[in-house]
């Protein structure tokens, strides 16, 4: 007599091998996906903060952190400092 050894989930064969494979694909899939997950948590590369950062700024906050950044000209800067103050 020849016992059912090694392959499969309780002697269930060519379908316990297919099954064991869908198992480690979606542990490795999850264990990926755990990665990427955590890596932009502590980077804080979410595009949900940036934007709130940005929401919770005023115009002349924004307009002098383009202006330090030198994005924008001291002429552009003052221009828009003048029409917030309008």
């Amino acid at each position: 007599m020849m016992g059912n050894y090694g392959y499969g989930f309780g002697g269930l064969g060519l379908v316990g091998m297919i099954l064991g494979s869908i198992v480690v694909i979606g542990i490795i899939v999850g264990v990926i996906l755990l990665i990427v997950w955590a890596v932009r948590k502590s980077n804080g590369t979410s595009n949900q903060s940036s934007s709130q950062t940005i929401a919770n700024q005023s115009a002349k906050d924004i307009a002098q952190a383009r202006y330090a950044k030198g994005e924008i000209t001291r002429d552009e800067y003052q221009r828009i400092l003048a029409d917030l103050e309008k």
